[in-house]
């Protein structure tokens, strides 16, 4: 923490707040930065964890209902999650899928994670969240992150189920009442607007979110469909997002919306943030799964990295997800005192 002050003494604590609580933003760069002295090139940020690959919705842009279609493999146990935890030794977990809420032990797998004071997002399409509060306690470590792409006519659509962005809406409602913290991820395809995403983006601040995410739609192959924006479009979309950040609470850094907007540059480090998934440790990435890895350490120190990123590997031409890029506009901030001002300032 005294590179960052030194570099800017200034700015404070508001060095740390970057779109992120004070708390995470407060974990996470001494994470960092405790990597950094024992000179470590590569570590995880975050945990992406899928304890079941199993779903309730069948996403028209999912790329894991593609690769999952023949059969899947059993869910993970309490004990796989715990062990993958450890492994990767991250400061934060997504507990993902598939429907996580569809785990018979996710409650315990999310009390396990809160005890170590690790920082535990579950990702829930809320089809099953209201029924599901009871296994969960509120707490300053956890928080739900609902899944809705747009107002109700484009998430249904791109969900292909009616009634989920009503049932995603009381969801949201009821935990916060509950005492829950809740935040949004929204994936931009195709055909959805600004003025669309802003106005639900409204919507949400009126209802005490705590956080909204947003990211382009990755371009899985064997989707058909024409889902997915073109760099270009994603650079004139996120252009008028970036105009939003003092406006909504947006949970990323500047720097990656910026990026998002063609105006920075960043570094892709897959291995920021791993993915455990019932069939092992995807490699290389959360997007793409070449093959899997039965380790963590397997994964970080004997995957090809330098083969893969744009313009090393032609799937990765136009990908701007946050999975990988959210990593390296955190890592820029230790070393580019620019990085630190854009992110204090936008």
């Amino acid at each position: 923490m005294k590179e960052l002050y030194a570099v800017c003494p200034h700015a404070g604590l508001r060095i740390l707040e970057m779109g992120f609580p004070l708390r995470v933003s407060f974990r996470l760069f001494t994470y960092l930065l405790g990597n950094k002295l024992k000179g470590r090139a590569r570590f995880a940020f975050t945990l992406m964890l899928e304890p079941t690959l199993r779903c309730n919705l069948a996403c028209i842009g999912c790329g894991r209902i593609r690769e999952s279609k023949e059969s899947l493999p059993p869910d993970l146990s309490v004990e796989d999650c715990l062990k993958a935890l450890e492994e990767s030794g991250a400061p934060a977990v997504s507990v993902s899928g598939g429907e996580p809420l569809l785990h018979p032990q996710v409650g315990e797998i999310v009390e396990q994670f809160v005890r170590r004071k690790k920082f535990t997002y579950l990702c829930t399409n809320g089809l099953l969240l209201r029924k599901s509060l009871p296994k969960f306690r509120p707490s300053p470590y956890f928080s739900f992150v609902l899944h809705l792409d747009g107002l109700k006519p484009t998430h249904e659509r791109i969900v292909g189920l009616k009634g989920v962005f009503e049932e995603a809406i009381a969801s949201i409602k009821e935990a916060k009442a509950a005492g829950f913290r809740v935040l949004t991820n929204t994936t931009v395809f195709k055909g959805t607007s600004p003025a669309e995403v802003e106005e639900l983006f409204s919507l949400l601040s009126g209802l005490g979110v705590d956080g909204m995410m947003i990211a382009p739609a990755f371009n899985f192959q064997g989707i058909e469909e024409d889902l997915f924006l073109s760099p270009d479009e994603v650079r004139d979309f996120f252009q008028q997002v970036y105009q939003w950040r003092k406006k909504f609470r947006l949970y990323h850094t500047n720097l990656y919306l910026k990026f998002l907007a063609g105006e920075k540059r960043l570094e892709c480090l897959p291995w920021a943030i791993p993915t455990r998934t019932p069939a092992g440790w995807r490699r290389p990435c959360y997007l793409l799964a070449d093959e899997y890895c039965q380790s963590f350490a397997e994964l970080l120190n004997e995957t090809r990295w330098e083969a893969y990123g744009p313009g090393r590997d032609p799937r990765c031409a136009s990908c701007t997800l946050h999975s990988g890029f959210e990593p390296g506009a955190i890592g820029a901030i230790s070393r580019s005192p620019s990085a630190i001002w854009t992110l204090i300032h936008g």
